[in-house]
């Protein structure tokens, strides 16, 4: 059972969006619930004067978005307590999962924010955050840069510099996450009823933001490596936060684990958008198939020999653009073979 005072649907985050998805015969043999958590074979859940563990499986289950993941909503039996459906999802964060491109992994569903967290030290990595940021520009979330252990770095200023570059417009905070006075800021984005997911690599602070946050310390933490600068992993397990009224908001709040891979899939349009000044130019190229390297005509090398383009940018976004036309090819075929398959049952 959740350690949590008893919620209201709005509370956690049920909106318009949700309940037109339900009919009346089903508001009245059904209860909306939240995942909270997800365990193997079991998802623990959270609704108006009900929380407990129930089987995650689901009729018709077949494609590996069928599946419950943390954040989603739930109807479940009245009487039996089983899962009858998940309603349509306002916003789902996956990847393919590590080592095996044939699986989906869920990460979160239905965020209104994503937290990405990196330090100032050598865990900050540009070529990370653009791809957290493809993530959050295809899913339609608000992106929200967090740097962590500002107090470690003699010139922070130059991450902060760093991460804004990436965008126009995009939203970085400096922080050291055990000062609630530093976290304070974030409260805006955690108010009633809404849900944050923080994401970035093991050692970064994120347990600790989240303590603060929470404004306890019921989440482990653990020091990072002085050599390499990198933490083990901390968070096992996807589970969402009812966050401290004051200085957390009083929203919800999802930990994850650590990721050190995050390969790109189905993600074509968010690619676009942080890479929209690669892409103007590429408007420029005599040739649609141009690969910009070495073609007549070719928009992207004069831009780069002119200074107007990083060439480290561009190859990183080409790397993107290369992986995610692989990846999604790859989802295609896994897609068709579960559809054939679940003809044949």
């Amino acid at each position: 059972m959740l350690e949590t005072s008893d919620p209201t649907l709005m509370e956690l985050g049920w909106r318009p969006f949700f309940h037109e998805q339900v009919s009346a015969e089903q508001h009245q043999h059904c209860q909306p619930v939240r995942v909270m958590s997800v365990h193997r074979g079991r998802v623990t859940v959270l609704g108006e004067g009900f929380s407990d563990s129930i089987s995650s499986s689901l009729p018709d289950q077949g494609q590996a978005d069928d599946r419950p993941t943390v954040g989603d909503w739930l109807l479940i039996d009245r009487n039996t307590q089983s899962p009858v459906r998940i309603l349509n999802r306002a916003s789902l964060f996956k990847r393919p999962a590590p080592g095996d491109e044939r699986r989906v992994q869920l990460i979160a569903a239905n965020i209104d924010t994503l937290f990405i967290v990196t330090s100032c030290n050598q865990d900050f990595s540009v070529a990370r955050l653009e791809r957290y940021l493809v993530l959050t520009r295809e899913v339609g979330v608000d992106p929200v840069v967090i740097l962590t252990k500002a107090d470690q770095a003699a010139t922070p200023e130059r991450f902060v510099d760093a991460a804004r570059a990436l965008q126009s417009g995009l939203q970085v905070a400096l922080i050291d996450g055990r000062d609630r006075a530093s976290v304070a800021g974030l409260a805006r984005y955690c108010g009633l009823g809404k849900t944050v997911a923080l994401v970035g690599s093991s050692g970064v602070g994120k347990s600790t933001l989240i303590n603060t946050l929470m404004g306890s310390n019921t989440i482990a933490t653990q020091a990072v490596r002085e050599d390499d600068g990198k933490g083990r992993h901390t968070t096992t397990v996807r589970q969402m936060h009812r966050l401290a009224s004051g200085v957390g908001g009083g929203g919800w709040l999802v930990d994850t684990p650590g990721m050190r891979e995050l390969q790109m899939s189905e993600v074509a349009s968010g690619v676009i958008d942080v890479f929209d000044d690669v892409i103007a130019v590429t408007l420029d190229c005599r040739f649609a198939n141009c690969t910009h390297i070495d073609e007549p005509g070719c928009a992207i090398q004069p831009a780069i020999a002119a200074g107007t383009l990083d060439p480290a940018r561009v190859e990183r976004w080409r790397k993107l653009t290369q992986e995610n036309a692989v990846n999604t090819g790859a989802a295609a075929v896994r897609r068709a073979r579960l559809g054939k398959a679940r003809k044949r049952r």
